[in-house]
């Protein structure tokens, strides 16, 4: 409340005591923090009120929801992304260790785990920009940006997407990669392999039965931080890119000290790690039976 004066005072507008005091009685911002986190999650959880944003002077609910639904696809996309790329990717180098392309790859893994995103967000932007001339920062192109949804504008979105996904997608991808192929060669070396290949199983079928469908296990279980790393992944990102997801809101509500615009999204990621959680483990159960079993 504070910083809400300051912030109107410094702008030249006058504070009307009556809104002070509404607010105070709203929120319990003039009682104890316990009282008024009490206050702001029984409002999320019997009226869906997450609060007033102070910075903009709008329900919270109005600010996030909007651009939420970007971020779940920008991290939806990037898991799919991650999976298709690191998956087979892994498999051939661990099947083909200590080849060219295992070191090739392995190298690469590790440039894109040191590179921050933005940075290769920035290199990105200035080579599509610069070489093949295309519209880049933003899902739409502005024709399209407020226009109503039709075929034309996700057409727009999908020549648009593919670019911060694949910016976002870098760091994941390696460090799955390197799961993968760890895993992989772990399996390989047991000896219910050198039992399979010894019956006569062709390489390709004993690879996909059994080691490969172990190995993905740690994949599976990473699908709970992959998601809501995705989301923090795409902060500045976002900026760089001038992407309309929750990214930039939470940078600026946690700069203007917005406390429930920034403690919404936050709780937000929250409650994505925990549903990837609850995905992973329902996964996990499915793809392999030892799991149910226990």
């Amino acid at each position: 409340m504070t910083t809400l004066m300051a912030d109107w005072a410094s702008q030249g507008g006058a504070v009307e005591q009556g809104t002070v005091a509404a607010l105070r009685e709203r929120y319990g911002l003039d009682q104890p923090i316990y009282i008024q986190y009490y206050k702001w999650i029984a409002g999320i959880v019997t009226a869906g009120d997450f609060g007033l944003s102070f910075e903009y002077g709008r329900p919270v609910a109005e600010l996030i929801w909007g651009r939420l639904g970007y971020s779940f696809l920008l991290a939806v996309l990037t898991l799919c992304f991650a999976w298709a790329v690191a998956i087979p990717i892994g498999i051939l180098s661990a099947v083909r260790q200590y080849s060219i392309g295992d070191y090739v790859t392995t190298f690469l893994a590790f440039v894109f785990l040191a590179l921050p995103n933005f940075v290769l967000a920035l290199a990105v932007m200035y080579v599509v920009s610069t070489y093949f001339g295309k519209s880049v920062g933003g899902l739409f192109s502005p024709e399209y940006a407020d226009a109503p949804w039709s075929f034309g504008r996700l057409w727009d979105l999908i020549t648009h997407i593919w670019l911060p996904v694949v910016v976002i997608g870098t760091g994941s991808l390696a460090a799955l990669l390197r799961i993968m192929r760890a895993n992989l060669l772990d399996e390989l070396r047991k000896p219910y392999v050198t039992t399979a290949r010894a019956k006569g199983l062709s390489e390709l079928k004993l690879l996909i039965r059994y080691p490969v469908r172990i190995a993905l296990n740690p994949l599976i279980s990473a699908i709970g931080w992959i998601l809501p790393a995705a989301v923090s992944a795409e902060i500045l990102v976002s900026v760089v890119m001038s992407l309309p997801t929750t990214g930039p809101l939470l940078l600026r509500a946690l700069l203007s000290q917005d406390m429930y615009l920034a403690g919404s999204l936050i709780l937000l990621v929250s409650v994505l790690t925990i549903i990837g959680t609850l995905i992973s483990d329902i996964l996990l159960a499915l793809a392999d039976p030892r799991i149910r079993l226990q």
